[in-house]
């Protein structure tokens, strides 16, 4: 597509300079120049404005595609019923303008006077139509009431459908690979629509065709977990094409996506956390909810621990719980192997986890 808004804009430029010289040409009644034929001459200026907008096609383009972005980002903002009545306005103003054009203006003798206030007049009508129509559009909308219902009927067939309203929900890679995000959905605790974007849908085949097994895996582990969201769960899944091809990350991709559709992103990595928390982008971090719903452990609290391994001070030993959760044993080597009860004496939460502290209950009552 880029290639042939590249030729169309050059077919562009060949022309306004073909007619640029030719223009010239008639007004200052040149029929050489320094004995090159008049004809030759509009070939080359024909050809001088191609290489200008050749030149120029790569600043034009990127142009272009800003603005649309930005236009688009805005209407999304912009109610659709608001939409319909300024829509209405404008064609309204337009349509007055080019009967106030077509008539008392064709009577001015100066063309160029007329052409000018042609334009004025369409683009004050213009204006007027879409201020005037959205400031009313309490009364326009009286007119539309048929419309109106049609309107509401469709919403309350998708409330009935089981359709949510909610903010976009954006899958990144890490959470898809991860996997939990299809039992959080299958409790009904996160509601639709869920979005993947296609550029995450391309990083995950190049991991599952990656020539590390372990990588390769995780890639298939992926697409696995996403077969299973929209075959098993009643939840809205959409896959979105919208990319953004002057940015190579695709976790700035995702953060840009979620600003653009305004939704959130569900995550389990920490530094796309962070980095979204500085753009202001809200996000659903899975391993902060894990944490959240882990059972409160106090202080003085008893319990029955397996120890695992030696931990990283002398003497120390490690167990974990059954969600996954570290228990550091005080002076738990000599139990490696063992299940043995303990006491809890502290409690550490993290970003990444949560720790547990605590010492076997018989030297526990023996400082007792």
């Amino acid at each position: 597509m880029r290639k042939v808004i590249v030729w169309v804009l050059m077919i562009l430029g060949v022309a306004l300079g073909a007619e640029s010289t030719y223009l010239l040409k008639t007004h200052f009644k040149v029929t050489q120049f320094f004995g090159i034929n008049s004809f030759i001459l509009i070939l080359f200026g024909g050809a001088i404005g191609g290489i200008i907008f050749y030149l120029l096609s790569s600043w034009i383009i990127n142009f272009g595609k800003e603005s649309t972005t930005r236009v688009e980002k805005m209407l999304q903002k912009v109610p659709t019923g608001e939409m319909m009545v300024g829509a209405i306005g404008l064609i309204t103003g337009l349509i007055i303008a080019y009967l106030i054009s077509s008539g008392p203006i064709k009577l001015i003798p100066f063309a160029w006077l007329g052409t000018l206030l042609s334009i004025l007049v369409y683009l004050l009508l213009g204006y007027l139509g879409i201020s005037i129509a959205t400031k009313k559009r309490e009364d326009i909308i009286g007119f539309l009431i048929p419309w109106r219902k049609l309107a509401q009927k469709d919403k309350e067939k998708q409330t009935a459908k089981g359709e949510s309203v909610a903010q976009p929900k954006i899958l990144d890679t890490s959470v898809i690979i991860d996997g939990r995000i299809a039992d959080i959905c299958k409790t009904g605790f996160v509601e639709g629509p869920l979005i993947i974007p296609a550029f995450v849908l391309e990083e995950l085949r190049h991991i599952a065709d990656s020539s590390d097994a372990l990588k390769r895996n995780r890639g298939r582990r992926g697409f696995d977990i996403l077969n299973r969201i929209q075959k098993e769960l009643e939840i809205n899944v959409e896959i979105v094409e919208k990319d953004f091809e002057d940015l190579s990350e695709v976790d700035t991709k995702l953060l840009k996506l979620a600003q653009f559709m305004n939704g959130k992103v569900i995550t389990n990595d920490y530094n796309l956390n962070k980095v979204a928390e500085f753009q202001r982008v809200p996000v659903l971090n899975i391993n902060e909810l894990a944490n959240a719903v882990k059972p409160v452990v106090l202080p003085g609290e008893e319990m029955v621990v397996q120890v695992i391994k030696d931990g990283k001070e002398f003497g120390q030993g490690v167990a974990y719980l059954d969600d996954g959760t570290m228990i550091v044993v005080d002076g738990g080597k000599r139990y490696i192997g063992d299940t043995i009860e303990v006491v809890v004496t502290s409690v550490l939460q993290t970003a990444a986890g949560r720790m547990i502290f605590v010492k076997p209950k018989s030297a526990a009552d023996k400082v007792s």
